[in-house]
């Protein structure tokens, strides 16, 4: 289990949110933390502790008054850990060469792919083709709904069609390299683990799959190994000391190594 760090940017600022508040409406977000360091900041201690593979994310819309200022945000992070990052958030072929070149290692992408309600193959192939399938990461963040997992889009607000099942899972592998699943409905919270949704991932045995939601405790990291079956990575945001959560970000380092 590999640990993947995080900078999730929120007009212009470093935060840990809780995922299921963000609206773009107002660009509000329930704030756990906001940092007084910028993105270069997490970058560099990143890359002093050789963390590759983590997670830039973008949380305004490319129409916010302050995507602008969360863009350069990422910028900057990239730039200081340059192809060890990967980014997310309003990812479409017209930009993403942009953060390609900018250093990012893989765009992580779900709207532009998941379009009305369902997987758009025009554009998911159309990403492909721009930025190449090894280089591409598919954000299957969902929620639950009458018991099932679907996946949600637009900064986790809408509901699509589209199930997380073992048989969806091994269809959209061949399109990227790597799969990022957010739990949303435990995302931000720290409250513990959806272990249904982590069974469901570790069936995909030998393809990079990351969970992230919930971890709030060593316990919750024991549990998701345990659960996952050694196969998940894991990110871990509000829980970490360096988004003032409990648990220190060396014993969570030493723990996943």
């Amino acid at each position: 289990m590999k640990f993947r760090p995080c900078i999730d940017i929120h007009n212009g600022k470093v935060k840990q949110i809780v995922g299921s508040s963000l609206r773009d409406s107002g660009d509000q977000a329930s704030e756990n933390f906001v940092s007084e360091q910028d993105g270069a900041f997490y970058a560099r201690l990143y890359r002093k502790h050789g963390l590759s593979g983590g997670h830039v994310i973008l949380l305004n819309p490319p129409s916010s008054e302050y995507y602008g200022a969360t863009r350069q945000q990422a910028f900057s992070a990239l730039a200081a850990w340059p192809g060890h990052l990967q980014l997310g958030g309003g990812i479409r072929p017209e930009n993403a060469p942009d953060f390609l070149e900018a250093g990012a290692s893989h765009v992580i992408v779900t709207s532009y792919v998941f379009r009305d309600g369902h997987i758009s193959y025009d554009n998911l192939n159309r990403l492909v083709r721009t930025v190449g399938r090894r280089r591409l990461v598919l954000d299957l963040s969902c929620r639950k709904r009458d018991g099932r997992y679907y996946i949600v889009t637009d900064r986790w607000q809408k509901f699509t069609e589209e199930e997380v099942t073992p048989e969806l899972l091994e269809h959209l592998s061949a399109f990227c390299d790597e799969f990022l699943v957010h739990a949303v409905d435990v995302e931000g919270k720290a409250s513990g683990i959806e272990t249904e949704l982590i069974r469901l991932l570790a069936g995909m045995e030998g393809f990079p799959v990351t969970y992230a939601g919930g971890v709030g405790s060593f316990s919750d990291l024991e549990q998701l190994k345990k659960e996952g079956r050694g196969r998940l990575d894991v990110t871990i945001g509000s829980a970490l000391d360096l988004f003032g959560g409990p648990m220190a970000f060396r014993d969570v380092l030493n723990y996943c190594r």
